[in-house]
Formats: structure tokens, C-alpha cells, sequence
């Protein structure tokens, strides 16, 4: 079961002017299953986005960097059931059905449609499915549908994953709503599974990739469930420019900060919410790296423990077989690290120091600690003043299950 998450409150999830969502079934993967999202954007609105850097992308993702050169994106059309990857040309020309369809029903151009698929990799893309269902996902097209969208979007999650916040800039009311679904072959190498995020401030176009990419940093970079990078990762970020605000035409400015702290607290949510509810997870574990000299470092040798099948065991086990968290920083790849030097603590417990078992450690504080359901290890390389902190969660039985029988 997912860990200390629930689904947020529909009325939580706040509309954002300028954004309008719709929701049908096309029974892709299973009869009456509401799997089609289809996102309204108003004139002017501003999109940019990051994705896989998987070299086996999805039709969709190259389709999505083609139309986000165009620069005036009206429309997002989301899949899930189906990956639409490992395809070919076949599913280039499936994606573009897609997009030509979506096109048609918003008044648009194809090239202002951005598609997205989820589900299962090399096997066509059912657009004989899709289409019939957009029309009722037009009709559907409200502001308040974020909550409808977040659940429409899931494949293995159990849990939906939405989250809103409001702030002032110049005045002004400023919202920033997103959803984003992941639960297993989560390892972002740039963002998450699929994620979206919009807010109404009015902001520069020069500054939206810039802006997308800061924010995918901090949040759905930092996250791991089995090390896994998708095929079909995509991050997205909208801006409607409806809030009122006066234009953030810097980087450098209070109101870019502003704007740049409440996406990436909405962002940080969705990506920890990944973890609460990676597949068959029972424990969520955030590995803090500190004392580094640079921030690369110290997320290599958190990924390297946060992705270690030993480790995730160990604490799915709830049994403090802490070695493993010492090989993990060890083989990480820093070649120069003195292990002599750091430090390492389960939750408050000092476990390792001086190369070895800190003298103050006892199995039975080590066992307390790998009892609770969310942990810290936290990790003092003390070779610089860097640090770099990481979300993942263990595997349990059910892992193996649900991935076994994916397709069944």
C-alpha cells in the first residue's frame, strides 16, 4: 500500500484560468476504463517541457519536441493503457493520427498538439480506439476537472497524485495546479513519468526552459523507484499568462523566485508521491548526501544506495543489514572518496564513522529505526559543503507480483 499518501480532495486541486481538462473512456487496456485526457489551452498560453533521454523514446515524446518548436501549443491529448513506444515509423504515424484528430475537434493546427502515451512498450498504438473517444472528451472540457485527469492518467499507481498552491506576485493571485502519475519504471534521467503542471502568472517565453528545467531538478530528478529510465518520461509546464501579474522578465528577480518556489513545492510533492506509491511499496526513504564537493557527487552516491536491490530489500525486511548501505557509497563511482572521512546515519542513529561500525551503534537502535515506515539515511562525505538529497522507496514482494503480471 502506498506510504502515508492518499488522493488529494478534488476541491483542493485549484482550476487555473486559461486551462480547461476533459476526460473519456476509450477502454484501451480495459473495458469503460476513463483513460483518455485531453488538456485545453487558452490563446497565448506558454509551454515548455523535458523528457527521456532514454534513446528508445516513445513516438510521442519526438512528436512533443517537434511541436514545442512551433511555440504555440493549444492542446494536450494523453493516452494511458498504451505506451506507443518501440514502434517505429508505424507510431509516429499513429501519434500524428492522434494529434491531426485532436486538431479537428479544437480548431488547431496538428503541430499545435503535444500527445502522450503510458503503458506498455511495442505494441501498436489502438488509435482505432482513441479517436471515437475524443469528441466526449471535448464535451467533457471543464476547469475543474484536475482531480479527474490525475486518476485518468494512473497505470499501476494506486493512489492519484495532484497538488495546488496560491501565491501573490505583484499583487496578484497567482495559481499553480499539476498531476503527474508514476509508480514503477520510475528512474527520471530529466523529469518523471508523465507530469503537468500549469499556473496562470505571466511570465517571458525566454524563460520557460530555463524555468521547466530548474524545477525538474529539484524534484522529479531527485526520485527513484527501481532504476528504471521510461521510454516515455515527459515534464511538462504551462503557463496561461492569465494571473494579472506584471510580466517576470528576469531570472534574477523576487517575483521569478516566488514563482519558481511554489512550482517546485508542487512538483516535490508529485515526485514524492511517485515514491509513496511505487509499486509494492512499504516504506518511503529519503537518502541526504552532504559534505560534498559538488552536487553530482552526492547525487551519485544517493542514487547509488536509494537504487541498490540490497538495500531496498534490507528495508522491506525492516532488518538493519547496514553494509549494504557502505558497499552502495563504495561502488558509486566517486574514485577519489575517503571512506575514512564520512559518516552515516540511519534516521538519528550514528551507524558508520572512522572507515567502519560507529562504537556507539547497537543492532536493536538500527532495528527501531528500519521498523518505521518513512526513514532518512543520511550520508557526511565532509569533503566539501554540497548536498544533495533523494527519494525512493523499497521493494516488496508485491514488486516482483505486479510487474510479473503486467500484462495480465
Amino acid at each position: 500500500m502506498p506510504v502515508n499518501l492518499t488522493a488529494p480532495d478534488p476541491a483542493s486541486l485549484l482550476p487555473v484560468s486559461g486551462v480547461r481538462l476533459g476526460i473519456a473512456s476509450a477502454g484501451i487496456k480495459k473495458p469503460g476504463r476513463r483513460d483518455i485526457t485531453l488538456i485545453e489551452l487558452a490563446a497565448g498560453s506558454q509551454v515548455a517541457g523535458v523528457f527521456t533521454q532514454n534513446r528508445f523514446c516513445a513516438a510521442p515524446v519526438t512528436l512533443c519536441k517537434q511541436h514545442l518548436a512551433t511555440g504555440n501549443i493549444r492542446a494536450l491529448v494523453i493516452n494511458t493503457g498504451n505506451a506507443n513506444a518501440g514502434t517505429g515509423e508505424e507510431g509516429l504515424a499513429r501519434a500524428r493520427q492522434t494529434c491531426d484528430a485532436v486538431a479537428q475537434l479544437m480548431g488547431c493546427a496538428t503541430d499545435n498538439v503535444l500527445p502522450f502515451s503510458t503503458g506498455v512498450i511495442l505494441e501498436p498504438l489502438p488509435v482505432d480506439k482513441i479517436l471515437p473517444a475524443l469528441p466526449a472528451a471535448q464535451v467533457d472540457l471543464a476547469p475543474n476537472h484536475w482531480s479527474d485527469a490525475a486518476h485518468a492518467i494512473m497505470t499501476t499507481d494506486i493512489v492519484a497524485k495532484g497538488a495546488s498552491r496560491q501565491i501573490s506576485i505583484g499583487g496578484k493571485a497567482v495559481t499553480v495546479t499539476g498531476i503527474a502519475k508514476g509508480s514503477g519504471m520510475i528512474h527520471p534521467n530529466m523529469a518523471t513519468m508523465l507530469g503537468f503542471v500549469a499556473t496562470d502568472a505571466a511570465i517571458a517565453v525566454s524563460l520557460m526552459q530555463q524555468l521547466v528545467k530548474e524545477v525538474a531538478d529539484v524534484s522529479f530528478n531527485c526520485v527513484t523507484v527501481d532504476g528504471d529510465t521510461s521510454t516515455n518520461d515527459s515534464f511538462i509546464l504551462i503557463t496561461s499568462g492569465q494571473a494579472g501579474n506584471t510580466e517576470i522578465a528576469s531570472a534574477t528577480g523576487a517575483d521569478y523566485a516566488a514563482l519558481k518556489t511554489a512550482l517546485s513545492e508542487v512538483a516535490i510533492e508529485l515526485a514524492q508521491a511517485m515514491a509513496r506509491d511505487g509499486e509494492g511499496a512499504t516504506k518511503f526513504m529519503t537518502i541526504a548526501v552532504e559534505g560534498g564537493r559538488d552536487r553530482a557527487e552526492c547525487k551519485q552516491i544517493a542514487y547509488a544506495i536509494a537504487r541498490s536491490p540490497l538495500v531496498k530489500t534490507a528495508f522491506f525486511a525492516s532488518d538493519p543489514n547496514l553494509g549494504r548501505i557502505l558497499a552502495a557509497i563504495g561502488y558509486a563511482g566517486v574514485t577519489d572518496l575517503d571512506v575514512n572521512a564520512l559518516k552515516v546515519w540511519l534516521g538519528d542513529v550514528l551507524v558508520a564513522e572512522h572507515g567502519g561500525r560507529a562504537t556507539s551503534y547497537t543492532e536493536a537502535q538500527g532495528a527501531a529505526v528500519m521498523r518505521e515506515a518513512e526513514i532518512t539515511v543520511r550520508v557526511a562525505l565532509n569533503r566539501g559543503t554540497v548536498s544533495a538529497t533523494v527519494w525512493t522507496c523499497d521493494f516488496s514482494y508485491d514488486y516482483v507480483k505486479i510487474n510479473a503480471e503486467y500484462r495480465t
